[in-house]
């Protein structure tokens, strides 16, 4: 090996190693970050605003239906202490045919990690519903009277804030 390949060859192993350093540094710096995230983020509320736009001449329906239907469920959910809050607002006046929605929940679970945990509802449904037909009937004419549906996780801005 001549001396010039080997001082090259050294210095693409120098290279290697800082770059390697350089990204484990990084790669902690990040995970220890996520880690104080996830933890300020467990004990923090999380929101999430679900939209519902139903078709011309159907919001009352859909209305009754989610009454009956779904907010039982989420009631259920409030007494095991995953949500904290439920509550609904409706526009006052209309808007653009674009911009429209109809109905706005907003759900205040006790944390991101539950909001996010994948919780299995059908028990607390069939011990709520034991018709099961008419139950999923109704929530099919539910989600079939929408023209759409979205939910957007929110979170608080501090104005005060520097």
């Amino acid at each position: 090996m001549s001396t010039t390949t080997a001082g090259r060859f050294k210095s693409l192993a120098l290279l290697s190693l800082t770059l390697v350093a350089v990204l484990y540094a990084s790669h902690s710096r990040a995970a220890a970050a996520q880690n104080t995230t996830s933890a300020e983020s467990s004990a923090q509320p999380y929101v999430i605003e679900y939209y519902y736009k139903t078709k011309w001449g159907h919001a009352e329906e859909f209305l009754a239906l989610f009454k009956r239907n779904h907010y039982p469920v989420l009631k259920k959910e409030m007494e095991l202490g995953r949500i904290l809050k439920v509550t609904m607002v409706a526009p006052r006046f209309h808007t653009t045919e674009d911009g429209r929605w109809d109905y706005r929940v907003t759900i205040v679970f006790k944390n991101a990690a539950i909001a996010n945990d994948n919780f299995d509802s059908a028990p607390l449904i069939r011990q709520l519903y034991p018709d099961q037909d008419t139950y999923k009937k109704e929530e099919q004419r539910r989600f079939e009277i929408l023209d759409a549906h979205w939910d957007l996780p929110i979170k608080d801005v501090d104005l005060e804030a520097r």
